[in-house]
């Protein structure tokens, strides 16, 4: 049995312990929000936090989850008042939508690290990230809105 928190919550798996946590999250805890891309995590579309830092759920097995704390964008706030997610409809950067929950994911883990990150700290750690309609400007846009106003909020969350 491995035991875990979930976005504040407790939860227990029982399943093989190389299930990756996506399928976990999809298909036994109706999460939707985190999806499937490559399946190697090399796209970035799978992210979600553990113990804070961004991994790709895609190619992390449940085995790997013990006792840790796992975010997905449903869990990064409650009611999309994530200064990343305002900053992202703002900017409008989505256009299909499918990679932006992995890139809200991704972005959030940087602000966590670094409240002012320049261009350059930006592409670096958003790099595995990729957005096949190419809104890589808008995103990096978002990504210093937000930056912005959490620094005069006080930090992010």
């Amino acid at each position: 049995m491995i035991k875990l928190r979930i976005n504040g919550r407790e939860r227990s798996f029982d399943g093989d312990p190389e299930t990756p946590l996506l399928w976990y999250l999809r298909d036994e805890l109706d999460m939707t929000g985190t999806k499937f891309g490559c399946g190697a995590g090399h796209c970035g579309a799978s992210t979600v936090h553990r113990n804070g830092e961004a991994i790709r759920s895609c190619s992390t097995p449940m085995r790997d989850l013990a006792g840790k704390t796992v975010t997905t964008i449903e869990g990064l706030s409650p009611n999309n008042s994530h200064p990343l997610q305002i900053a992202w409809m703002h900017a409008n950067v989505p256009q299909c939508g499918y990679c932006q929950t992995g890139q809200i994911m991704q972005a959030a883990a940087l602000l966590k690290k670094n409240h002012n990150p320049s261009d350059k700290d930006i592409d670096d750690a958003m790099s595995g990230n990729i957005c096949r309609c190419g809104t890589y400007q808008r995103i990096r846009s978002a990504i210093k809105a937000a930056a912005k106003d959490t620094a005069k909020a006080g930090g992010i969350a």
